[in-house]
């Protein structure tokens, strides 16, 4: 149930944001943009990823400094110098970059700076280890809160920074894409917890490119495109298609795109595939051209197996055959000589070389292809190559030689699909291909995995997301528990269906999660 929000007049308002201009060498980022938070609401910010929203969050949060414009904080005119400035005034931030630290305790990551001290200036730890497990509690935690951070996933990592800044008391939170590697429970969780901060009087921007998030969550929302703000609304005026519409300022139609070619014959085949404590007994074939789904809940063995198949680690038993012909896949290198690419669910820590150009990322994978006379890379090649890759892939990038750090998260995703093609090859393992990006970049993500398709690779999708495995698979796959639960042709795949099988439910009991995901 949303809550009842005041009025936008400036008494009622926690956060006013106006006129503000943002220029990065080459880019407007941000383009006399207002934004306001009333007190007490949720105010979600969408866009297409390059909009705009990160920078305009990291200004209200004091890591950039606008060139025009002003930023008021219930009344009062600020300028922050530093994230600290913004901390002081009762605004905190999770960004979708981590910032924990691995070697401390989960503890010592959620009240850094603000432990708890005894007289003398001593850490009082038991008090400090006491607010901890208040805070733990409120995702359902059942963890000692000493454990070191280095030994949670991805998604308890990303819990922490949450707890870390809801543990400051906030008068403003902004939460930038915060689900983005939660599993179902864990989101549940984050959704309760907003609810119930927003009822004790907190405001809060929530960023996310799941639009069903957006409708459950948020009062109003604000649509930047181009680094411009194209229009605030009430979320109960409008639907998911105008959104996406204001989103990408045209029409998205086929989404997913559609089988134009047939299916070629056997091109990949796993018999009685075996990794201890990851998978066991593993039967799987895939043709050429097809694209098989992957589908489970976290933890049923996806990205082990498709890694596995990878050689990263190779299974410990079981064999594997590529056009009828058993081979051995002892380490990726191996992989790469058969012709099998594999696209990282964690582009930023796995998948690129953020400190690199984009030329240099689409080298990567096949540098030996580019080596000339006496070993020397042909310096041409690759930069014909890493232009080709960025005009087939669509990357929006200045130059080839632009920085992959400072591109948006979608022209990453595609950077990182694009390095793939020049080990030419035959299997793609896509895993979570288009987590973190925007609904437009997801429909071109959607269309380039078609279209290497259409040329004869085979695509092993492994995704969480339920709609993304519906309108893309020929196959669908589902794990459970480290082995093949169940296989649906895609025409007869349903969401209900598959989390059914992913759960041990029979058909008639499965259910849609919360927001369209596996978990």
């Amino acid at each position: 149930m949303v809550s009842q929000i005041p009025n936008s007049s400036a008494d009622s308002l926690a956060l006013d944001v106006r006129g503000v201009v943002k220029t990065f060498p080459g880019v407007r980022a941000l383009d006399r943009v207002d934004f306001d938070l009333r007190r007490g609401e949720v105010h979600a910010l969408v866009g297409e990823n390059g909009a705009g929203k990160s920078t305009l969050m990291h200004i209200i949060g004091g890591v950039y400094q606008p060139e025009d414009g002003s930023v008021t904080v219930e009344g009062q005119d600020v300028r922050f110098a530093q994230p600290h400035d913004a901390a002081r005034h009762g605004i905190a931030v999770v960004f979708q970059e981590l910032s924990v630290s691995d070697n401390l305790s989960i503890a010592e990551n959620i009240f850094a700076n603000r432990q708890p001290v005894r007289f003398g200036g001593l850490v009082d730890w038991g008090s400090l280890y006491s607010q901890a497990r208040e805070q733990t509690a409120l995702f359902g935690w059942e963890i000692d809160p000493m454990t070191p951070v280095g030994e949670l996933s991805s998604a308890k990592k990303q819990v922490v920074e949450i707890l870390k800044a809801i543990s400051q008391r906030p008068k403003v939170l902004v939460l930038d894409e915060p689900t983005s590697s939660l599993t179902s429970v864990e989101v549940e969780m984050l959704f309760r917890n907003v609810r119930r901060l927003r009822e004790e009087g907190l405001s809060i921007i929530y960023i996310s490119h799941h639009l069903i998030e957006i409708f459950e969550l948020a009062d109003r929302v604000t649509v930047l495109r181009d680094g411009r703000k194209v229009e605030t609304c009430d979320v109960k005026d409008v639907t998911e298609d105008d959104l996406v519409r204001k989103m990408v300022g045209r029409e998205l139609v086929d989404m997913y795109g559609k089988r134009e070619t047939e299916v070629g014959g056997e091109h990949l085949r796993v018999e009685n595939a075996c990794l201890a404590g990851s998978f066991e007994a593993v039967d799987l074939v895939a043709l050429s051209g097809e694209i098989i789904g992957l589908a489970g809940l976290a933890g049923a063995g996806r990205t082990q197996l498709g890694r596995s198949i990878f050689g990263d680690p190779p299974p410990d038993s079981g064999r594997i055959y590529l056009d009828g012909e058993p081979v051995n896949i002892a380490s990726p290198g191996d992989a790469i000589r058969h012709g099998i690419g594999y696209v990282s669910e964690d582009r930023k820590e796995e998948g690129l070389f953020l400190d690199m150009s984009v030329r240099e990322n689409c080298a990567a994978p096949a540098l030996g292809g580019f080596a000339g006379s006496f070993g020397l890379m042909n310096e041409n090649a690759i930069t014909r190559f890493a232009e080709d890759c960025r005009d087939r892939f669509g990357i929006v990038t200045p130059s080839v030689w632009h920085n992959v750090r400072q591109l948006s998260g979608g022209n990453q995703q595609k950077t990182l699909l694009a390095m793939w093609t020049g080990v030419k090859p035959r299997l793609l393992i896509a895993d979570e291909p288009t987590r973190g990006v925007d609904v437009g970049a997801k429909s071109e993500i959607y269309h380039l995995l078609r279209r290497l398709a259409a040329e004869g690779v085979t695509v092993i999708l492994i995704s969480s997301d339920l709609t993304e495995i519906l309108g893309l698979s020929d196959r669908v796959l589902v794990m459970r528990n480290g082995r093949i639960a169940a296989e649906f042709a895609g025409k007869d795949a349903t969401e209900e269906g598959i989390i059914a099988c992913a759960t041990g439910l029979s058909a008639d009991r499965g259910a849609a999660t919360t927001n369209g995901e596996m978990g």
